[in-house]
């Protein structure tokens, strides 16, 4: 073989292997983790983060105070399920993020977030 046609064929190799990896990352992804954002306008969101092209969270929730019910105060509810149907992500400003946290794998919140269809409602869960 002379050195073009092992240049083609090394290059067709490395062609093939992304093209399996990014058909896989599409139909099945590689599951990112779910954080907790806190912003400076005193909003609790909570979504899988992710950075490319912007900073976004994805399935998002966030916390609802529920002022008349004394029994559950705060309520997780689903962002797409707001009033004015926003898609079911959220751009958010570096600058107005106080803190953000990695929820662990026995967060009762995360439990709530996988499986939002096990709980009271389809649209919130109640925090107690």
């Amino acid at each position: 073989m002379n050195k073009i046609n092992k240049t083609l064929l090394s290059s067709a190799i490395i062609l093939a292997v992304a093209l399996i990896g990014v058909i896989y990352w599409q139909k099945k992804g590689f599951e990112k983790p779910y954080y907790a954002v806190y912003l400076d306008t005193g909003d609790l969101y909570f979504g899988q983060m992710h950075f490319f092209p912007r900073f976004f969270l994805s399935d998002v929730y966030f916390l609802k105070q529920n002022i008349e019910d004394k029994e559950n105060p705060l309520s997780l509810s689903k962002f797409s399920n707001a009033f004015y149907g926003p898609e079911d992500k959220i751009y958010l400003n570096k600058e107005n993020i106080i803190w953000k946290a990695k929820l662990s794998e026995n967060s009762q919140v995360l439990q709530f977030l996988k499986n939002p269809q096990e709980q009271q409602t389809p649209s919130s869960a109640q925090l107690k």
